[in-house]
Order: C-alpha cells, then sequence, then structure tokens
C-alpha cells in the first residue's frame, strides 16, 4: 500500500494510456490519489470522429472527458493547473517547479508518477517530468518519494536500462478501456480501427511499465 500517490502529466489522456491500470488497481485497494494535470490539451489535433469539437470547443470538451476518465479510474482529486498546452518547455521553470512542490507539500505523496525527462517525445512530456524531479530534489533526501517514470522513445532501455517495474494490469483492463474510451475527441477513431482489427489488437495496453527515476543531473 502506498500512503498518497501524486500524479503529474500535461495533457488530458496522458493518464487513461499510460497508467490507468495501475492506477485503478491502487484506487481499489483506497489509496488516495491526486492528478495535478498541467493544461486541457487544447492544442490537440482530434476533434473527434467524425469531428464534433473546434478549436474554441475543444478545451471545455477535454476537461469534461478528462473528468470522467478519472472517475472511472477512481481518481477523487483531480488538480488543474492552467498552463498551456504545447507550451510546457516554455514556461518559467520556477513557477512550474513551484506549484508542483506546493502539490507535493501538501499531498506528501509516498509515489510520484510522470514522464521520464529526455525519454518521453513529446516536449511538454520531457519538461512536465525535469518540472516534478526538480521539485523532488528540493526535498532532503531522507523524505524523497519515489518516482515512477512513463517512458517510450526508442532509446530509452539502451539508455536507462530495463524498466524497474512491469504490471499486469488484466483485471482492471475494463476500467483501462473506458478511461481511454472517456477521452472520445482524441481516442474514438483509434478505439474504433482496433475494434475492425479484432483480436489482440489493444493486447498492448494490458501491461504498464515503469523506471524509477535514478537520482542525477536533470536531462
Amino acid at each position: 500500500m502506498e500512503r498518497h500517490i501524486l500524479v503529474v502529466f500535461p495533457h488530458p489522456d496522458d493518464e487513461s494510456f499510460g497508467v490507468s491500470g495501475t492506477l485503478a488497481m491502487y484506487a481499489k485497494k483506497g489509496t488516495p490519489i491526486t492528478y495535478a494535470c498541467l493544461t486541457l490539451g487544447e492544442m490537440g489535433r482530434n476533434m473527434g470522429t467524425p469531428p464534433f469539437a473546434n478549436r474554441e470547443t475543444l478545451p471545455l470538451i477535454r476537461k469534461k472527458e478528462l473528468e470522467d476518465a478519472c472517475k472511472v479510474i477512481g481518481i477523487k482529486d483531480l488538480r488543474l493547473l492552467g498552463f498551456r498546452d504545447k507550451t510546457i518547455e516554455f514556461e518559467d521553470e520556477e513557477l512550474l517547479v513551484d506549484r508542483i512542490s506546493a502539490i507535493i507539500t501538501e499531498t506528501n505523496p509516498s509515489l510520484i508518477i510522470t514522464f521520464y525527462p529526455g525519454y518521453s517525445v513529446h516536449p511538454d512530456h520531457d519538461a512536465c517530468g525535469a518540472a516534478v524531479i526538480r521539485a523532488v530534489e528540493r526535498l532532503p533526501k531522507e523524505k524523497r518519494p519515489t518516482v515512477h517514470c512513463v517512458a517510450f522513445s526508442k532509446n530509452c532501455e539502451q539508455e536507462i536500462g530495463n524498466p524497474d517495474v512491469i504490471r499486469d494490469v488484466s483485471d482492471v483492463i475494463d476500467k483501462k478501456i473506458a478511461a481511454i474510451k472517456a477521452h472520445r475527441s482524441q481516442t474514438e477513431g483509434l478505439m474504433k480501427a482496433a475494434s475492425k482489427r479484432g483480436g489482440d489488437a489493444l493486447a498492448w495496453l494490458k501491461t504498464e511499465r515503469f523506471w524509477t527515476y535514478k537520482w542525477k543531473k536533470v536531462l
């Protein structure tokens, strides 16, 4: 059992694709989870399949989708930090780290989940992960929570080694798929295509991988 889990990702749906199985398993056990989502994904290219959103309505739609996904997963504490999508790497770094530090101080998590800086493909992902690491580094070493990072760049295993945690989330795959489907504007086309392929087209969702952050210079 973890005392409290803090998840910090930049976009709605980051939590559903990458870690919703793990979070659903913890939520089922009664572990409190706080999710700090930096943006509303308002610059996302997908507008639904067929389109039902536009650039003006997308932020509100994605906010509602995120709230619905959190309910499915069992996340009761959702924090929307109000940063702008696709600009995290350009934000005032101290401001971003301060915001995250304040949430860490308030929630006192035993486990933090974020992206592995430098190994998460999207600039927002990497900047988010780097800010979380900086916030944790402010704490005395003996008081730092464990940090589990999501990584999926092509070179991640060659450079940071094999994942430290490989979790089978088959027991809660229904919740994971429901959470992904909750982000309808972004995932409806993907889920329809997977359904047409049939078989085990979504088998990859049953496994979640994490790297425990090795304390060193942030990339």
